[in-house]
């Protein structure tokens, strides 16, 4: 198993590629702190890791808050004595233009984009320090490379991990704590569904977001925790400072629009 033996917090794990990424992380011998405010969500995820025969406890909690981010850290190291990974999954998006934007959206969203981030690090650093090294994985997306339609304090919060992320990585290199950022593009989550639109009006819409992917198809929570395992396991033991794409090709050309073929 990858991660046998090691501590892992992730955050925003009460569905999507947080739950995922618990499910995967525990599957492969991590003992996972499940993050999240959603406290029914969590009882969902620690249901489905429990069956999996994995070891996971959750913390609900709210991570705009730093005193609150301090204790789950501290408790976890607590619990088992040590901490290998973070990964700052979790995150919000605002489909609103700028100027219809109150102060308090845009405060909210780079709270949990961006300030939690900074909280998680600054808590879980030392105690990597102390035992040696560690992986942090900080949740990124295309909107980390381009601009998008509509959600102006969204990419400006993904902007920002994508640097803080390489910030990072120079900063504890020497402390043997590795900082990378994953960017996915169109993922099976409720974010997305909050982004595109329900019902009929929303499958159109992701279908015509999908005429740009070159795979031709959504990517699920569990393709993007895999990629999320490799990056804090040792088979990335040499990778540090990247932005990792996980987009089935859609950055990679600057004009591509193939509709998909009816089924």
């Amino acid at each position: 198993m990858k991660l046998s033996g090691q501590v892992a917090i992730v955050t925003g794990a009460a569905g999507g590629i947080g739950r995922a990424s618990v499910l995967t992380f525990a599957h492969e011998g991590a003992k996972v702190t499940a993050v999240d405010v959603n406290a029914a969500g969590g009882a969902e995820t620690l249901a489905l890791a429990g069956e999996q025969g994995s070891e996971a406890v959750f913390e609900h909690a709210d991570i705009r808050d730093e005193a609150q981010v301090k204790a789950l850290v501290d408790r976890t190291v607590a619990r088992w004595g040590r901490l290998d990974i973070l990964f700052n999954n979790a995150g919000v998006v605002l489909v609103k233009p700028l100027e219809e934007m109150t102060e308090a959206e845009w405060d909210n969203l780079m709270s949990v984009n961006l300030k939690a981030m900074f909280f998680a690090c600054k808590h879980v650093i030392p105690h990597m320090r102390r035992k040696g090294g560690g992986a942090i994985l900080n949740m990124g997306s295309i909107g980390s490379f381009t601009g998008q339609l509509n959600t102006p304090a969204y990419i400006a919060s993904k902007g920002a991990v994508a640097l803080f992320t390489k910030s990072l990585a120079l900063d504890y290199g020497r402390d043997k704590i590795r900082v990378n950022c994953i960017c996915p593009g169109i993922t099976n989550t409720p974010m997305l569904r909050e982004h595109m639109g329900y019902g009929e009006h929303g499958e159109e819409n992701i279908r015509k977001r999908l005429a740009r992917v070159p795979l031709g198809k959504i990517l699920e929570p569990a393709d993007v925790a895999r990629a999320a395992l490799y990056l804090v396991s040792s088979d990335s033991a040499g990778i540090t400072g990247i932005t990792h794409v996980i987009d089935g090709g859609l950055l990679a050309a600057a004009e591509y629009n193939v509709p998909l073929e009816e089924e």
